[in-house]
């Protein structure tokens, strides 16, 4: 089989708009898809031309509401396109549409012929918009009754199980052409690795948020290509990634494929969504992962799924980082060390001896904070909706604990010199502060706290708008973030 292809899919109303995006896009992708159902009605009938104006190959498809498009005027309709974009094939092949997608079951002898009599290869498609397949292999055999035809299978996973049986069921197909998708964000997988998959192709989407197919998984070509280094993957590629839930923002594939990208290091990075912990485990035994971060929330359940763990891990509590020696799981925990870096660079301090610090929220990533507060000498109170998981913390450090809430404003203004916002409100949110996104909401900063929350994406959080407007010093938790995946670079770089 040969190597995977990028294909962008054309998503503009216009043909016009659409031969931009072919332009902005032509030095990551190898051909394109023209998604005629969403053009406006007078554009379709310029399709025929196509082609020869986008100087690439090119997919036609007319896609179903059915099937997850925009075109509902049936199948009347929707054949007289398809005969228009056909006909009157010119003898520069190059001038016609490479191929077209058919549904399994949409036969229309005339048009099959006319495709196949001037080359033009048919991908004949499946979609399930909602649902996993669970017979992946019978129904992929069953659409692959032509040697002329490309058979393509699109369904939507509901957990990441879903897609690592998809991958084992795909290694029975190394060498036949064929398209397979997993769809929606637990899919990204299927997408990044469609070497690894034996997808003839990856379907991906202009960046523009109007344009992005982001609902079914898609990703724009640039970042296929420059960030997981796509067209370099082969089969002695070694995979890592990063697993959490719902992992809808991560920084760390940019920074761990740039760096093995500077090491001349045959590997790629990628996220894999898993609600459960032997969700990601069995999805990276299958695959062969060499090591992988951890996040919210699995840093601490990850912990019963290891063989053995550094003494850092079992006297924190948390891991965040897995490698695989040889078969055996190993855990890690890098945060600690990348927070203490952040902190001190942060408040410009060689320690936090006679500092008070407020640690708000009680999980993973706050005992890998607590621990480095406890050896930095600082002072610290835990605050946490659930008293419990605080009284634990607190208890372990000899500090003081606290429910997160209105309650606790005279206790929190005893720790107001750092204050450091573990959880994971506010990741994602551009909305002003308020009860949902801000942890300290209730609480009026004086201007003389330092607020290190974190949360990097937004790059402005919204306690960080809210405290930096009364005067505070900021900091997001990109360099903590750094900082641990410097360390765990190096144990990736490390790993057999």
């Amino acid at each position: 089989m040969s190597k995977p292809l990028i294909c962008l899919c054309l998503t503009a109303d216009t043909i016009e708009k659409d031969l931009a995006l072919v332009d902005k896009y032509r030095p990551y992708i190898d051909l394109v898809e023209l998604r005629v159902d969403l053009l406006e009605d007078d554009e379709r009938l310029n399709i025929r031309d196509f082609p020869a104006l986008a100087k690439i190959p090119c997919i036609l498809t007319i896609r179903r509401t059915v099937d997850g498009g925009k075109f509902s005027e049936g199948e009347a309709a929707r054949s007289m396109l398809f005969a228009r974009a056909l006909a009157y094939a010119s003898e520069d092949s190059k001038k016609n549409f490479a191929y077209v997608d058919f549904e399994e079951d949409f036969h229309i002898s005339s048009l099959q012929d006319a495709a196949m009599a001037y080359g033009t290869k048919i991908i004949r498609s499946f979609h399930d918009m909602k649902n996993p397949i669970e017979n992946f292999a019978e129904k992929l055999r069953s659409m692959q009754s032509s040697r002329f035809e490309i058979p393509k299978i699109a369904f939507m996973p509901h957990t990441l199980d879903d897609v690592t049986k998809m991958y084992k069921e795909m290694q029975k197909f190394k060498n036949s052409e064929q398209i397979v998708v997993a769809m929606g964000q637990l899919g990204l997988p299927s997408r990044i690795l469609a070497q690894k998959f034996h997808s003839y192709l990856s379907y991906t989407s202009p960046a523009d948020p109007d344009l992005l197919l982001s609902d079914i998984g898609q990703i724009d070509p640039q970042t296929l290509e420059e960030t997981y280094n796509f067209h370099a993957i082969n089969d002695e590629t070694k995979i890592f990634g990063i697993t959490g839930w719902p992992l809808k923002y991560t920084s760390s594939p940019k920074l761990h494929n740039a760096g093995f990208k500077q090491e001349g290091m045959n590997a790629v990075y990628i996220p894999f969504r898993a609600e459960k912990a032997t969700e990601a485990f069995e999805f990276a035994h299958e695959l062969g992962i060499k090591g992988f971060s951890v996040t919210i929330p699995h840093k601490e359940e990850i912990i019963k799924n290891l063989f053995t763990v550094e003494k850092k891990v079992d006297e924190i509590g948390a891991c965040n980082t897995v490698i695989n020696e040889s078969g055996v799981w190993l855990g890690y925990n890098t945060d600690c060390i990348g927070f203490t870096k952040a902190v001190l660079e942060f408040t410009g301090e060689k320690n936090l001896k006679k500092k008070h610090v407020a640690i708000i929220g009680a999980g993973g990533a706050a005992k890998a904070i607590a621990y480095a507060v406890k050896k930095l000498g600082g002072k610290a109170c835990i605050f946490n909706r659930t008293i419990a998981k605080a009284r634990v913390l607190g208890k372990k450090y000899g500090f003081e604990y606290a429910p997160l809430g209105p309650e606790s404003i005279t206790t929190l203004k005893k720790y107001k010199d750092i204050i450091i916002q573990t959880t994971s409100k506010g990741m994602g949110s551009t909305e002003p502060s308020n009860e949902k996104n801000d942890p300290l909401w209730f609480y009026d900063f004086a201007g003389t706290e330092m607020i290190y929350d974190i949360v990097y994406e937004p790059e402005v959080t919204p306690i960080m708008a809210r405290a930096k407007k009364a005067g505070c010093k900021v900091n997001n938790g990109y360099t903590m973030l750094k900082y641990q995946a410097d360390e765990q670079f190096k144990l990736f770089m490390s790993a057999k």
